[in-house]
């Protein structure tokens, strides 16, 4: 069951694009939608660091996350609901890998970023941080499977 269940999270975080990133600084919470790519469950994404999620982020550490689809039909839900934590990347090693595994997904958006001649969008690559999201939590949400029918995973490392 469990690894089932893994598999199915798996898939549907690698053929999804965006997550809503929920973060907290006090009593503020606050959202905010970013692309991300995926390593097994770590979810890569990079941000500005003077954003309004990143500023949090460096104020508390803890994030909710939610990847899911607009649907229609409440029958067709379904969707990614977890917790845990980001961690900035910030050794080479980890940098590297960021790229690499963001590179892989959006091939196309890596070229634009890191060409010069991109102008704009060069410039603002170099601005921006990779960020980690490391879950604890995952839980798979699939109404195919049964009304509110919710599984859950827990993540370690």
């Amino acid at each position: 069951m469990a690894e089932d269940l893994k598999q199915q999270i798996l898939s549907y975080v690698e053929t999804h694009n965006t997550m809503t990133l929920g973060t907290c600084q006090g009593e503020a919470p606050w959202a905010a939608t970013v692309f991300y790519a995926s390593d097994s469950f770590r979810l890569y994404f990079f941000s500005a660091p003077d954003s309004r999620h990143c500023q949090n982020l460096a104020a508390n550490p803890r994030v909710a996350v939610t990847i899911q689809e607009d649907y229609h039909d409440w029958r067709e839900i379904k969707g990614i609901q977890l917790e845990g934590k980001v961690v900035a990347v910030d050794s080479l090693l980890e940098k590297g890998k960021a790229m690499v595994v963001y590179a892989r997904k959006y091939p196309q958006v890596m070229k634009i970023f890191t060409d010069p001649s991109s102008g704009v969008f060069y410039q603002a690559f170099l601005k921006v941080k990779f960020y980690c999201v490391v879950p604890e939590r995952i839980f798979y949400i699939d109404n195919k499977q049964g009304f509110g029918k919710r599984q859950e995973l827990i993540v370690s490392e």
